[in-house]
């Protein structure tokens, strides 16, 4: 049996979930469809996953992002996330993407220049791709080179991302060309 929880929420970007235990927050689910959609994605993650209300705590971080995705700066960063089961490098991807603040972005190869080189800039895209709490963890501050979208695994794909990008007032000038 598991100790995990999850719950639906509504956001200005559609319905949303946030799935926590004993110690914090275990992942949050962008917009896919409708509810019974991410009702099954929440519980491919973890079979048991009971859904329930949320006590205190968790009613605060969900409200704060409500206010993030409807357009107040809160970098989310103080939020307690439990990654059990996520590897070092990618918690020290997340780690350095939670640092940057609403509005403004990194690329890939700014955060592999972290990890020792822009050479890894696809284990850092491929990280952010595996990222069990968006929002909290913003991998949509994240650009490809050249300061272009690059790829985002939410429903919706690029158009959510800039579309949260252009919430929080990022300047992402971005023009799709006949290839992109």
């Amino acid at each position: 049996m598991s100790d995990l929880s999850f719950t639906l929420f509504e956001t200005a970007i559609g319905t949303c979930a946030i799935a926590w235990g004993p110690r914090g927050i275990n992942a949050v689910q962008l917009p896919m469809g409708g509810a019974p959609q991410i009702r099954t994605r929440m519980r491919q993650r973890c079979p048991d996953l009971a859904e329930a209300e949320p006590p205190q705590h968790v009613r605060r971080v969900i409200d704060r992002i409500k206010a993030l995705l409807a357009g107040q700066c809160d970098d989310l960063a103080d939020i307690e996330l439990d990654l059990d089961g996520v590897s070092a490098f990618q918690r020290g991807v997340y780690d350095i993407a939670r640092r940057i603040p609403p509005g403004q972005t990194l690329t890939y190869g700014d955060i592999a220049k972290q990890f020792g080189g822009v050479e890894l800039s696809r284990e850092v895209g491929q990280a952010l791709g595996r990222n069990p709490c968006p929002i909290v963890v913003p991998c949509h501050r994240v650009l490809a080179a050249g300061n272009k979208p690059g790829g985002f695994s939410a429903n919706g794909g690029v158009d959510t991302k800039l579309k949260m990008l252009a919430i929080e007032g990022a300047a992402v000038n971005y023009t799709p060309s006949l290839f992109d």
